[in-house]
């Protein structure tokens, strides 16, 4: 397999990955970008953005991933869509082995980025795909008209909330703490849902187990 040089590699294409590529693209040292297995990262499950600075009536996550991209490639960095398996820092340049070529560099920066929180539970595993989501903008169709419960009480649990209460029949957020995480904006919005009946709040429960209902006769 025939190795491609680049003077600098980027690993991950969130938010970190572009801005990196931006600065190193106008610093002249031609970036390869590797996209990963999720393009544009965890940022594109997201519906709405409403912290980010110049966008006052506020934009879907994928959205600002494709401007965060085209800003990265004005400047002339290679986005390369594969996904590094092994990386070997111990040889000079780098070698970095993906599904479908092998890279080398003289300079790595590692902006992977963050992923979905699980419980732990067995249960989880098991029934993961199978009415346990860890994406409500990927799998919230499926729960249409349909009771749905969140575990936790951060900003990403809140958002998730509030996007299934759009969808689901009702949604029930469950939180092992008498406070939340979220950012106070959230929690206003919460708290409304709550009030219209279209949010319930289970506090200090804490989930231990899953379970599949039987359909009813």
């Amino acid at each position: 397999m025939q190795k491609r040089h680049s003077k600098l590699v980027i690993l991950g294409s969130g938010p970190a990955g572009y801005s990196a590529a931006v600065y190193a693209a106008r610093a002249n040292l031609k970036p390869t970008l590797i996209a990963g297995i999720q393009l544009g990262g965890q940022l594109t499950t997201t519906t709405e953005v409403d912290n980010w600075p110049g966008d006052s009536e506020g934009l879907t996550g994928p959205v600002l991933m494709e401007r965060m991209q085209a800003h990265a490639e004005r400047f002339g960095t290679e986005i390369v869509y594969d996904h590094i398996n092994e990386v070997d820092l111990s040889v000079r340049p780098f070698v970095l082995k993906g599904d479908m070529e092998e890279f080398t560099c003289d300079a790595l920066i590692i902006a992977t980025g963050a992923t979905a929180q699980y419980l732990g539970l067995e249960s989880e595993a098991k029934f993961m795909g199978q009415g346990v989501s860890a994406c409500a903008t990927c799998d919230g169709f499926f729960y249409k008209n349909q009771k749905v419960m969140v575990v936790g009480g951060g900003n990403t649990a809140v958002e998730e909330a509030l996007y299934l209460s759009n969808i689901a029949e009702h949604v029930t957020l469950v939180h092992r703490r008498d406070s939340l995480r979220s950012e106070k904006i959230l929690q206003d919005h919460l708290f409304a849902k709550e009030k219209e009946g279209k949010i319930s709040i289970l506090w200090g429960f804490v989930a231990q187990r899953f379970e599949r209902q039987s359909a009813p006769n």
